[in-house]
């Protein structure tokens, strides 16, 4: 999942208005942010970018903020920043979109939290003549917005299958599966979700799965929602997450069940540092879809202002890569280890 906050302008009535109602979500001492430079851009006019992501909070969105303040200081870009409460907080993206538009945004490049519910606000601010950039997760439809740069998560999930499968196999354990999921109406969930099952060689309703349950990608939901599917069958034993954080709840509620580490395969996907540190590093997570949000982020940048300024316009969609993490490799899927993962990591 991440940081950030919308800039203050001197004619700021429109955003404070927003502010005051409360539909810019901000979890610092201040409710907006904007940064860039002229490191780049050759002396060119400056550009106005706007970032959104889902939280503020989460190490994913850091980083993703990071790699777009990079490149802003690099391509003489002033970035506008936002951000949700929560991870599927839409009306706060909505809020920011219209407020970045009538700052002035040449290009807005947004994490949607809610995959369908933003279109509506992603069409107004195209037909003002924005160009709008999905990162990291698909819009439905699609071809909602100009471009999409993410990583390929049906792939990110099918990694995980893969690998799931293969070690049950190694285990000798009849799989009983359990999926922590997202939550519905998300696509980045959904298709990790379905590239799990892919991977695994399973399809939906497969008696192999004992259940699913929505995590939001929160660890404490994590470990209620796993909680509750161990009362629906204490002999789970291979485990899905959404990402880590909802991974690290269920391997919480394993542990009070007194399920040792060694009797599970638990898979995720982010690739976070603390995730390589203290999930597969130390076996609590067996594995994980590694993704690179900096990329995502600086590439939107880099590819935005070269279209404001006359460039070539961004379209379809950019994968921005996947790699297995994992500390236990297997025969058959291909992986990196942990020290491939702190080289790569973010957080």
């Amino acid at each position: 999942m991440r940081a950030s906050r919308i800039t203050r302008t001197v004619a700021a009535i429109g955003a404070a208005a927003a502010l005051t109602a409360g539909i810019v979500a901000c979890g610092d001492d201040d409710s907006s942010s904007s940064s860039g430079g002229g490191g780049g851009g050759g002396g060119e006019e400056q550009v106005t970018i706007g970032l959104i992501t889902k939280t503020e909070s989460n190490p994913f969105f850091v980083k993703m903020k990071e790699g777009a303040e990079a490149a802003a200081k690099e391509n003489n870009v002033k970035l506008l920043t936002a951000s949700g409460k929560f991870d599927t907080d839409n009306a706060s993206q909505v809020a920011a979109i219209e407020n970045m538009t009538t700052q002035g945004a040449k290009v807005i490049l947004d994490v949607p939290a809610d995959s369908k519910a933003v279109v509506p606000a992603i069409k107004k601010a195209r037909d003002a003549g924005v160009l709008v950039i999905s990162l990291d997760t698909p819009t439905e439809p699609e071809d909602a917005v100009d471009a999409l740069f993410a990583t390929d998560n049906l792939k990110a999930g099918e990694l995980i299958g893969q690998y799931a499968k293969a070690k049950a196999e190694k285990m000798g354990i009849e799989p009983k599966i359990a999926m922590l999921d997202l939550a519905p109406g998300i696509s980045v969930g959904q298709l990790r979700h379905d590239g799990f099952l892919k991977g695994f060689g399973i399809e939906e309703g497969d008696p192999a799965i004992v259940g699913a349950a929505p995590t939001q990608g929160d660890t404490a939901k994590g470990q209620a929602a796993m909680e509750n599917l161990l009362q629906k069958d204490p002999g789970i034993n291979i485990i899905y997450s959404i990402n880590e954080p909802s991974g690290f709840g269920g391997a919480t509620a394993l542990k009070a069940a007194g399920k040792d580490p060694k009797d599970f395969i638990l898979v995720s996907v982010d690739g976070g540092c603390e995730a390589i540190e203290k999930g597969i590093k130390t076996g609590v997570i067996d594995a994980t879809s590694q993704q690179y949000p900096l990329k995502m982020a600086s590439l939107g940048v880099e590819k935005g202002a070269a279209w404001a300024r006359g460039g070539e316009k961004p379209s379809g969609y950019t994968d921005t890569g996947v790699e297995l993490i994992t500390g236990d490799p297997v025969d058959g899927v291909e992986s990196k280890d942990a020290a491939y993962g702190e080289e790569n990591c973010w957080g």
